[in-house]
C-alpha cells in the first residue's frame, strides 16, 4: 500500500520559463495535475506554432492521474488541455469562465463530448482518491481564478497560481486573505507561488484604476478609439464598454479571440453590454468617428492580429487615419518588446496619437508584487518554499523574499521542470528527474518536430538550400546527366554564374573520384558531394547552406 505520507511535487513546466505551466501533485500514489499550459514559440523555432510539457510521466502513470485541476483561463495554463486529454481521459475541474473558455478550444479539437468537466467555485473542496483540494479565490487580470490547497497527512500544499491582492477589484470580490490565514494556522507544509512580478518592489495597482484612466482618455479623444488588450481580461473589455457608454460611444469588437471571450463571457454573465452599444462593422461606418470605439486584439504586435494589420494597412476594413486614439492596455510579454515597438511606430506613421506609456495608467499587471508575495507567505507561513512561473533570476529573488519573512534557506528549493520534490516525515529531497521538456506543435502535428529538424529549419533560414542533382545508370554505375545545382535562399544563380558552374565542376570531380574506388555505395557518393561542396563553398563565401545531393538511377 502507498504511503500516505510519501508527498511528491513535480513541476513539467513554468520553471525557469514564461508559460506553458503545468506542476503534478503526487499524494498518497495519486496523482493531480495543476493547468496544462502552452508557451508561445521563440525566435529560433521557425515554423512551430506552440509549445507544450512533455507529459510522458503522465501517460505512463495514467491509471494514478485523478484530474486536471484549472486555477484560470490563460492560455498559459488552459491551452494544452486538448493535447493532453488526447492521451489522458480524466476530469478537468474548473471554475465557470475557465471551463467555458476550455470548452471552445476543445470543440476546436473535436473533445467536447468526450470531456468530463466539472465545474468548481471559489469556497468549494473536494476529494477523489487521496486528492483532497480546496479551492480559494484570488484577484488577477482575468475573473475566476483560484488558487488550490491539497490537504495532506503532512499538511496542506498551497499553490497559488497567477494571482494578486486587489483592495478594491473591480467586481468586489477580495482575494480570500482568510483562507490562506486559516492554512497557515492548521500548519502550510509547502507553498508554491507565482513569481511572475517577484522583481518589482510595492504592490500592483488596483485594476480599476485602468477604468478612471478609460474614461479620461474617452472624455478627452476628439476621434475614434481604438483599444488593444488581452482578450481574457474581462473586466477590463468591460470597463472599456463602461468608458463608451459614458462618452455615448458605439463599440466594435475585432480580432478572433476578442470576439470568442466577449461572446462567451457575454452569455455566462461575466460581461454586462449596454443594449445597443455594441455594433457590427456596417453600422460602425455609418457613424461620425468621434462617437466609435474598436476593442481589438494585437497588444503583443501579433503579425496577423486585427491591430497590427491595422497599422500595415492589410486589414480589408479598418485603416488607422489623422486623428485616431490608439491606447495600447497591455506591456509587453518579455520577447515581445521588438515587436510592439514596431506596431507602435507604424501607428505613428499613419497619424495615430498612441498611448501606451505604462506611467499613464493604461495598463496594470495581474501579478502579485514584492509587498503581496510577502504578505502570502506571512500569512501561509510554510515550512518549505517553492517558487513557482518565472524566469531563473525571478525565482531566486522570490527565493530572497521568501528568506526575509522568516522561512529557513535551507527549506526553499528552486526546483527545475522535470525534478520532483518529495516530503515525507524526516524532511524533503530532490528525486531523480523524469522524462519532461518541451513538445513542438507544428500545424496538426503533435511532437513531430523535434530538435533536429528545427536544427535544420534555422539552417535554411540563415544559409539556404543548395540542390545536387545527378542521374546514374544502375548497371555501369556511370553518371549519364548532370550534375545540375539548384539554388534556394543561397545565391540568385543568374548574379553567380561563375560560383555555380565551379560548384557543378567539384559535384563532379567529387563523383569521378568516388567512382574510381574499388567499393562505393550511394551513401558514399552523397557524402563526397556534400564534403567537396562544404569546403569549397566555405571558402568562397563563408557560408554553410544545406546541401542536399539526389541521385537518380536508371
Amino acid at each position: 500500500m502507498t504511503d500516505k505520507k510519501n508527498i511528491r511535487i513535480l513541476p513539467l513546466g513554468g520553471l525557469g520559463e514564461i508559460g506553458k505551466n503545468m506542476t503534478v501533485m503526487e499524494i498518497g500514489g495519486d496523482l493531480a495535475v495543476v493547468d496544462a499550459g502552452v508557451m508561445f514559440p521563440e525566435d529560433d523555432m521557425p515554423g512551430v506554432d506552440l509549445v507544450i510539457p512533455d507529459i510522458t510521466y503522465l501517460v505512463e502513470n495514467a491509471k494514478r492521474v485523478k484530474g486536471i485541476f484549472l486555477t484560470h483561463g490563460h492560455e498559459d495554463h488552459i491551452g494544452g488541455v486538448p493535447y493532453v486529454l488526447r492521451q489522458l481521459n480524466v476530469p478537468v475541474y474548473g471554475t465557470k469562465l475557465t471551463l467555458a473558455l476550455l470548452r471552445v478550444k476543445l470543440i476546436e479539437h473535436g473533445l467536447e463530448k468526450s470531456t468530463d468537466l466539472r465545474e468548481i467555485k471559489a469556497g468549494d473542496r473536494i476529494q477523489t482518491g487521496a486528492i483532497d483540494v480546496e479551492f480559494i479565490h484570488v484577484n488577477h487580470s482575468i475573473a475566476d481564478v483560484v488558487a488550490l490547497a491539497f490537504h495532506t497527512p503532512l499538511g496542506a500544499i498551497v499553490h497559488c497560481s497567477d494571482f494578486k491582492f486587489d483592495q478594491t477589484p473591480y467586481d468586489g470580490k477580495v482575494a480570500d486573505l482568510h483562507t490562506f490565514a486559516k492554512l497557515g494556522q492548521q500548519g502550510v507544509l509547502c507553498l508554491l507561488s507565482d513569481s511572475t512580478n517577484a522583481e518589482r518592489p510595492g504592490y500592483t495597482a488596483s485594476e480599476v484604476s485602468v477604468g478612471e484612466t478609460f474614461r479620461n482618455l474617452f472624455g478627452k479623444a476628439e476621434g475614434r478609439i481604438l483599444v488593444a488588450t488581452f482578450s481574457s481580461n474581462v473586466h477590463r473589455v468591460q470597463q472599456i464598454f463602461d468608458a463608451a457608454a459614458r462618452e455615448g460611444r458605439y463599440v466594435h469588437v475585432t480580432g478572433r479571440s476578442m470576439i470568442r471571450v466577449v461572446e462567451v463571457a457575454r452569455e455566462i454573465g461575466y460581461l454586462n453590454i449596454p443594449q445597443g452599444i455594441l455594433v457590427d462593422l456596417d453600422k460602425l461606418d455609418q457613424l461620425p468617428r468621434e462617437k466609435t470605439v474598436i476593442i481589438t486584439t494585437g497588444s503583443q504586435g501579433e503579425p496577423m492580429a486585427a491591430l497590427s494589420r491595422m497599422a500595415m494597412s492589410e486589414h480589408n476594413r479598418i485603416k488607422i487615419s489623422s486623428g485616431d486614439t490608439v491606447i495600447l492596455s497591455a506591456t509587453p510579454i518579455p520577447g515581445n518588446e521588438k515587436a510592439v515597438g514596431r506596431i507602435i511606430n507604424q501607428l505613428f506613421k499613419e497619424g495615430a496619437n498612441v498611448i501606451y506609456e505604462p506611467h499613464l495608467g493604461v495598463h496594470t499587471s495581474g501579478h502579485a508584487q514584492q509587498e503581496e508575495l510577502k504578505l502570502l507567505l506571512n500569512l501561509c507561513k510554510p515550512r518549505y518554499f517553492i517558487p513557482i512561473h518565472g524566469e531563473h533570476r525571478m525565482l531566486l529573488k522570490h527565493a530572497e523574499l521568501a528568506e526575509s519573512t522568516g522561512v529557513p534557506k535551507e527549506n526553499i528549493v528552486i526546483s527545475e521542470i522535470g525534478l520532483p520534490v518529495q516530503f515525507n516525515a524526516d524532511g524533503v529531497r530532490v528525486r531523480d528527474r523524469v522524462t519532461s521538456g518541451q513538445v513542438f506543435v507544428d500545424g496538426l502535428g503533435v511532437g513531430d518536430v523535434g530538435n533536429i529538424v528545427l536544427r535544420d529549419r534555422r539552417q535554411l533560414s540563415t544559409d539556404g538550400i543548395l540542390i545536387v542533382v545527378l542521374t546514374m545508370s544502375r548497371q555501369s554505375g556511370k553518371v549519364l546527366a548532370g550534375p545540375d545545382v539548384v539554388s534556394r535562399g543561397f545565391v540568385y544563380v543568374r548574379e553567380s554564374e561563375a560560383l555555380m558552374d565551379e560548384a557543378r565542376l567539384r559535384a563532379k570531380e567529387a563523383v569521378e573520384a568516388c567512382l574510381t574506388q574499388d567499393s562505393w555505395d550511394w551513401g558514399a557518393l552523397k557524402g563526397a558531394v556534400r564534403d567537396s561542396l562544404n569546403r569549397y563553398l566555405w571558402e568562397r563565401t563563408k557560408r554553410r547552406p544545406m546541401i542536399l545531393p539526389i541521385i537518380m538511377e536508371i
